[in-house]
């Protein structure tokens, strides 16, 4: 399939939430661009059709979101979100896909992507998710989140998960994975809020992930969080 770039000039004046929307199928780009243009405050900067150009546009427009089919054609879904969200750590990836299976979702989770979504998701939905992942969420979607809480629901011995984490570490990575914020966590562990980011940024890098989701994830499988 020939690539296909669409690129909206006016959004370098855009206001409110921005997405890049990367699908293989000219129907799901139009579709999900005729949603977005409904007064929803949510604009498209930019459209892609291969992970390649999804890559490139998500790095120049620096979109709130990036709403990414891990079946794009030409390349590894997962491969694109990590190459992403080195290029431009700042962009959220919405996974939206047909991929329900638990490999796929594990794999995206651990690569970085913030949400996933199944495209049978309502329009309601698809909204509620653009603009929780600008706001800093992780969102996944109600057939996502109950195939994560089985995949997670073995426990494993929390005392032997992570022995490269300090006990602080552990403790501020165990408050995450309850789904705490980082003022919360702040509050709890009676620390500033710039102290537990930078708890995160350390815990991150120390596990190899990209961000928050994949780090619950890991944690979840550790049994960690289950309070």
């Amino acid at each position: 399939m020939r690539a296909v770039v669409r690129e909206g000039v006016e959004m370098t004046r855009a206001t409110g939430v921005t997405v890049v929307v990367a699908d293989p199928q000219p129907v799901v780009r139009s579709g999900l661009r005729t949603l977005l243009a409904s007064g929803t405050g949510v604009q498209v900067a930019a459209e892609a059709a291969t992970w390649r150009d999804a890559v490139h546009l998500a790095s120049l427009h620096r979109p709130d979101v990036l709403i990414f089919d891990l079946e794009m054609c030409g390349g590894n879904g997962t491969d694109a979100i990590a190459e992403v969200l080195h290029r431009a750590p700042g962009v959220a990836v919405l996974i939206f896909t047909m991929l329900d299976d638990d490999a796929s979702v594990l794999a995206a989770m651990r690569a970085g992507a913030s949400g996933y979504l199944l495209k049978s998701t309502g329009d309601d939905g698809i909204l509620r998710a653009i603009r929780g992942l600008a706001a800093g969420e992780a969102v996944f979607g109600s057939v996502i989140a109950r195939r994560l809480t089985g995949l997670l629901a073995v426990p494993t011995a929390p005392a032997e998960a992570f022995p490269g984490l300090t006990a602080r570490e552990r403790q501020v990575l165990d408050l995450v994975a309850t789904g705490l914020r980082n003022t919360a966590i702040a509050t709890r562990l009676q620390l500033s809020p710039k102290t537990v980011s930078n708890h995160l940024s350390v815990i991150f890098g120390k596990l190899r992930v990209d961000g928050r989701s994949g780090a619950i994830v890991l944690a979840r499988e550790a049994g960690l969080g289950r309070r």
